[in-house]
């Protein structure tokens, strides 16, 4: 019975926390925005583990339980009703006092959870942040809120372990009391002659053989409660689906081309209207710069092509189709996305290169280097492109680590390139020989350029100027110097900052 049971048991959690992994990516991005990490990590852990001691131990348990009973009571009945009444009359006692003292465990170690869930998720974040605690000394303040985390967490768990010191003597005492009272009853009934001493064996042995599975009732019913809980917490998720869907799944190898209609959209947690009817257009293998300030809806369009969400108004072409008639998948192989915010995986140097692209070969990954300027880091590095780069790549520059996520997202030879703003953390000369080595990238790739540095959008056949999601100007570089408005004033202010900059080095 245990192997049949525990064991599918096993089998039903590993199909359940896939089933829930691969449905969280197919969430859209609101759903994110709306869950915190740890909640959604807990329901693939925490809650499927309780779903499973259902479906195991409770199942497995509870068979026993009903098959002992159904066997042991009627043959004690049999023998003396009597002496049956009295022997088993501490015992539902003793399953409601389980009962409530395995509530209050229960909520008790979901207190603990909570606490440790808190204390680990700080200890994270002060060490994914050392660099800046260290440079602003603030080790010690660190140190008091760790102290004050560890205080909580330790006077929880010294209140389970005294609830728990109360559990097992209140179990004995009741189990013992039913013993006192066969023995007791039994010898009566003895001397009454309506039962034999072997009697009396026979019915301390059926207290003996109930004793357990009373006391799991309590037990059973408790976790039979927290699994419905969890199953109830699961299955909130499990019926949320996805808005991002495709209306003829269609599956086409793209040119490039890229055309946004009208398109509008406001995000739905702030209200905040990002674009607003936007127009333009991008020819297969041509260049568009976009250019704006912090907040204009720069991100809004790259994120808005791959399909993270989908506008309110308009439509967004490629190649003269919808992008909502597009495979999801199919289309977004087809494109090299570098976002603004860069990730890293705590892993070797060419397996985040590789990341985007697992079939390509290690002569693609040192193409993609060299184009990224990254060579002479890596050559930089003991075990070069076998080092590892530590968690989001705490090890490495800003500028190293916007190279290889460049690197990741060109080894695809993609139809359309995008990079969001990921240039800002490099000097003008790598910037500058970055961009040359696009330049052969660009003739074979439709590239969108988004930054805030004119230095990173000059080289474009197009550039564009949004302001609070609308296009302000429009045309090349020289066309947009010439006609001495919005981009001709920051392309002069930057001019200016970088000569500072030369003159205080």
């Amino acid at each position: 019975m245990r192997q049949t049971i525990i064991v599918a048991s096993r089998k039903i959690e590993y199909d359940l926390k896939n089933e829930i992994y691969y449905h969280y990516q197919t969430l859209p991005l609101e759903f994110y925005n709306n869950n915190n990490t740890g909640d959604l990590m807990n329901r693939i852990s925490e809650d499927v583990s309780k779903v499973r001691m259902y479906l195991g131990p409770a199942l497995m348990y509870g068979l026993n339980i009903t098959i002992l009973i159904l066997m042991v009571i009627p043959f004690m009945l049999y023998i003396n009703p009597t002496l049956t009444f009295y022997s088993l009359l501490p015992l539902p006692l003793l399953c409601i006092s389980i009962y409530s003292v395995q509530n209050i465990i229960n909520k008790k170690s979901e207190e603990i959870q909570k606490s440790l869930s808190d204390l680990s998720i700080y200890v994270q974040e002060t060490f994914s942040g050392i660099r800046l605690i260290k440079s602003f000394v603030r080790e010690i303040n660190f140190t008091k809120v760790f102290d004050k985390k560890s205080e909580k967490y330790k006077s929880i768990s010294l209140k389970l372990q005294f609830v728990m010191a109360l559990f097992f003597p209140i179990v004995m005492t009741l189990i013992g009391l039913s013993i006192i009272i066969t023995v007791y009853v039994g010898a009566l009934e003895f001397f009454k002659g309506n039962i034999t001493i072997g009697n009396i064996a026979e019915f301390l042995i059926y207290v003996y053989l109930l004793t357990w599975p009373v006391t799991a009732l309590g037990w059973l019913t408790s976790i039979i409660q927290r699994a419905s809980a969890s199953q109830k917490r699961i299955n909130e998720f499990l019926n949320q689906k996805t808005n991002i869907i495709s209306k003829s799944n269609k599956i086409l190898n793209l040119k490039g081309k890229i055309e946004f209609k009208d398109v509008s959209f406001i995000y739905p947690d702030t209200g905040i209207k990002a674009l607003d009817n936007l127009n333009f257009k991008v020819k297969a293998g041509e260049s568009l710069g976009i250019i704006g300030s912090t907040g204009s809806g720069k991100s809004t369009i790259a994120n808005s092509i791959i399909r993270l969400f989908d506008i309110n108004k308009g439509k967004i072409l490629i190649d003269d189709e919808d992008i909502r008639d597009y495979n999801i998948s199919y289309l977004r192989k087809q494109i090299g996305y570098v976002p603004q915010d860069v990730f890293l995986f705590s892993d070797t140097i060419t397996n985040n290169i590789l990341f985007g692209c697992q079939n390509e070969d290690f002569n693609s990954v040192l193409e993609a280097a060299k184009n990224t300027d990254l060579m002479r880091n890596i050559n930089s590095f003991p075990k070069k492109f076998e080092t590892k780069i530590g968690e989001r790549g705490i090890t490495l520059s800003g500028g190293q680590k916007q190279r290889i996520s460049i690197a990741r997202a060109i080894i695809k030879k993609p139809k359309i390139l995008i990079l969001d703003d990921c240039l800002s953390a490099l000097d003008t000369k790598t910037e500058n020989v970055i961009l040359e080595n696009f330049k052969k990238i660009m003739k074979e790739t439709t590239t969108i350029i988004i930054s805030h540095r004119i230095s990173s959008v000059k080289l474009a056949n197009q550039i564009i100027v949004i302001e609070d999601g609308e296009i302000i100007e429009s045309g090349s570089h020289k066309t947009l110097l010439n006609n001495k408005k919005r981009y001709y004033k920051t392309y002069n202010r930057q001019i200016e900052k970088n000569k500072q900059e030369l003159n205080i080095n």
